[in-house]
């Protein structure tokens, strides 16, 4: 097929099938390509240590082709925030709105890529030629502004990605979804939807963002003290409120965090924010401003642990204290997985006598995603021959298939894909070609290696059965014992020394004996560790991790 006219288009989930977040896919025809989006993911805390996880692009470059762009369709952490670390292995020129595109600079300046990288700024209904691909971007609505959704025109057929979505009627700020193009498309003919999955088990209509504000309005109007707003950085539509609500009722604003800061300068610099000057004050003028007149936007809605709401929630913020009296709201839904920081979050607080709202007990959040009436809306606009649900978890891929048999598309039409399954598309059906390994890649810190399975195995050994570093020297020729074997411990039992005794008893036995003494130190330290690891579980039903140090005299 490469290079060939070929009557078939290939999509390669890298991501998002099968998760939330990380989100990637390629498009081929012959041996042209496109990709949309490059998303990270913050991974589960019981990977300890890692702060996040990217795509396996691997495949790539064992399988090369003529890379013609990145599309982005909205400027969010997981469909962004990779490319620092994939650009080097992915060059392609970027197409995105203003919005995504300021964000990917700032990404990308943090890393010193910023001047290395072909960006292109885009506008609704803009079309983009890329070889054999016709590219128009069709505006959406989203929880962050500029939201886009892909028509590729192939030479088999449209494809419809939706990116993430939601029919929001009543936007605050940005666009409003352009369903007159998606019908446009539509009546044309639309080979394959590939659309947003997350809140397909969700019944009805997502709520407006304009809906939150009645609930936004009443929480500053009633509140006598400062008020503290835990918002995601890139809601660009919630913070806009809350610099209007704030300003109705007399109350300045001060920033916190970095990523806040920067995302508030960069959508004002645009023009998608706009607020006062006067409306912002810096933590030098809190104290002399009433209490009822500040409100205080910050980051770590998700219980991050190094954010500013967790540092006030710790006292450790070197300039917000909470106090008795005070309001937080955490405006923003809980990721799956978050769920326990953020509650620890919110007693944290109410320890130190403020009053906390969220989600569950006020309507202070909307999705920005799609639900089951607009998901079959969004169906009924495309008209797919097959139908693709992307970005969610499998049980939310496989409730959307079942909202396409609702209006009508059959099973044989629809399919369900996962991350690393090589679908091929023709006018005559489709085919699963094979499957890729795209096992997520983590990001260890500012490495932008891979951290080894065994890395992470051993973390969470040490986090759960502590360790124990074994030392003892040996005779070089006859392999006698000299000294040892002498155990030292971190986190594993805090009277162990009779245990050590008999595990001393036993490797001493072990050395003292004829098959110790034809191994070499490799082998020999390799098999003190089995051992040992051994003699802990049988002992203690314990498995630390065992560091032996021999040394040869």
């Amino acid at each position: 097929m490469k290079g060939k006219k070929s009557d078939s288009i290939r999509i390669l989930p890298f991501g998002g099938l099968g998760e939330i977040g990380l989100n990637m896919m390629m498009i081929e025809y012959g041996d042209a390509r496109i990709f949309i989006d490059t998303g990270l993911m913050f991974p589960d805390r019981k990977v300890l240590g890692v702060d996040l996880a990217i795509p396996n692009i691997a495949w790539l470059a064992e399988n090369p082709g003529k890379n013609l762009g990145i599309l982005y369709t909205h400027g969010h952490e997981d469909h962004i925030g990779a490319l620092p670390y994939l650009y080097p292995r992915i060059v392609a020129p970027i197409y995105g709105t203003a919005l995504t595109v300021a964000f990917l600079e700032q990404r990308l300046r943090e890393f010193g890529l910023d001047r290395t990288v072909e960006m292109h700024v885009v506008q609704g209904r803009e079309r983009v030629e890329l070889g054999p691909f016709r590219v128009e971007f069709i505006e959406t609505t989203h929880s962050i502004s500029h939201g886009m959704a892909l028509a590729i025109e192939t030479p088999v057929g449209t494809i419809l990605h939706t990116g993430d979505f939601k029919f929001d009627a009543a936007p605050t700020v940005g666009y409003k979804t352009d369903f007159y193009r998606l019908a446009c498309h539509g009546e044309k003919g639309v080979l394959a939807l590939l659309s947003d999955s997350t809140n397909a088990e969700r019944k009805g209509f997502t709520p407006s963002e304009a809906a939150v504000r009645q609930e936004l309005d009443a929480t500053i109007r009633n509140c006598a003290s400062r008020i503290i707003f835990g918002v995601f950085a890139s809601s660009i539509h919630r913070i806009q409120q809350i610099f209007d609500l704030s300003g109705k009722y007399g109350r300045k604003v001060l920033l916190s965090g970095r990523s806040m800061l920067e995302n508030v300068r960069i959508a004002r610099q645009l023009g998608i924010l706009s607020a006062p000057e006067d409306l912002f004050i810096e933590p030098s003028e809190l104290p002399y401003l009433p209490r009822n007149e500040i409100t205080i936007l910050t980051t770590g809605s998700q219980g991050e642990p190094m954010s500013a709401l967790a540092r006030m929630a710790a006292g450790t913020h070197r300039q917000l204290q909470i106090e008795a009296g005070d309001t937080v709201v955490f405006s923003s839904k809980a990721i799956p997985g978050n769920e326990k920081a953020i509650s620890f979050l919110i007693n944290r607080f109410f320890r130190l006598g403020a009053e906390v709202i969220h989600e569950k007990i006020a309507d202070v959040h909307t999705s920005g995603h799609a639900s089951q009436e607009e998901l079959k809306l969004m169906m009924q606009l495309a008209r797919p021959k097959f139908f693709m649900p992307i970005h969610g978890e499998t049980r939310h891929l496989v409730r959307h298939i079942g909202l396409a048999h609702e209006v009508g598309i059959p099973e044989e039409r629809t399919i369900l894909a996962h991350d690393g399954d090589l679908v091929e598309i023709s006018r005559q059906g489709w085919r699963r070609v094979q499957q890729i390994d795209t096992t997520p890649i983590y990001i260890d810190g500012t490495s932008m290696n891979d951290v080894a399975e065994m890395v992470l195995r051993d973390r969470q050994l040490l986090a759960k059965d502590g360790l124990v570093i074994l030392t003892m020297a040996i005779e070089r020729k006859s392999g006698e014992l000299l000294i040892g074997p002498e155990f030292h411990s971190r986190g594993f039992l805090e009277d162990g020394e009779e245990l050590f005794e008999r595990l001393q008893k036993e490797l001493t036995s072990f050395i003292s004996g004829e098959a110790a003494r034809e191994m070499d130190l490799d082998m020999l330290v390799e098999e003190v560790r089995r051992k040992a690891r051994r003699f802990f579980k049988r002992e203690v039903d314990r498995k630390p991790v065992v560091l032996p140090i021999i040394l040869e005299v």
